[in-house]
């Protein structure tokens, strides 16, 4: 009677087994079905959200023209510049040249002031020699003129501190008015405009 007893329970333990994973089997089905569902639910919104924010042909268009002003801005700016560059390097070799040419002219004003006072102090204009140095004063002269240099001797023209250097004042003589350039001592020199020596003057009281 035990053992029949026994059996029954073991019996009623497996029914009871069986059921209970019979209904457990229905449960995961229908979670296993609805995760698809839930995953899906939960892409819908980013693939709007992501839909809603992508940019109209206007706005791309929009978008298109201001980076175009940006570059073609840098390019102006790109462009100004490389000229700007080009100028001072010209402005730069022409000031190179003319320093080189100033330098080289301003050191031959003494051979040209030598040259002048031996004509001035020659008593025989007809000597071969001082015929010899005029000729070669004329060829001086005409060489510098050439290389765009101009004399300054400025007799009876009104003083300009910019070009004359007054190294004494005179009474007034007849004919005369104050401040004009009673005589030269040493006649000065332009070149391009630029004075390269002063001429040094007398100037009337």
């Amino acid at each position: 009677m035990q053992e029949e007893t026994t059996k029954d329970t073991e019996v009623k333990d497996q029914n009871q087994s069986q059921t209970a994973a019979e209904q457990t089997q229905p449960e995961q089905k229908v979670e296993e079905a609805t995760q698809p569902e839930a995953q899906a639910q939960q892409t819908e919104p980013v693939q709007e959200q992501q839909t809603a924010e992508e940019p109209s042909v206007e706005e791309l268009l929009t978008a298109a023209k201001e980076e175009n002003a940006k570059l073609q801005d840098l390019y102006l700016r790109a462009l100004a510049e490389a000229e700007n560059a080009r100028r001072r390097a010209e402005d730069a070799v022409e000031k190179a040249h003319k320093f080189g040419v100033e330098k080289f002219a301003k050191n031959l004003l003494p051979v040209l002031d030598s040259l002048e006072k031996a004509l001035e102090l020659s008593k025989d204009p007809e000597d071969p020699v001082m015929q010899g140095v005029q000729a070669t004063y004329r060829q001086f002269v005409q060489a510098m003129e050439k290389s765009g240099m101009t004399e300054i001797n400025p007799v009876g023209e009104k003083f300009d501190p910019t070009r004359h250097q007054a190294i004494a004042m005179v009474p007034a003589q007849e004919g005369q008015t104050s401040g004009q350039v009673a005589q030269v001592f040493q006649r000065g020199w332009l070149i391009s405009e630029r004075v390269l020596r002063a001429a040094m003057v007398s100037v009337v009281q």
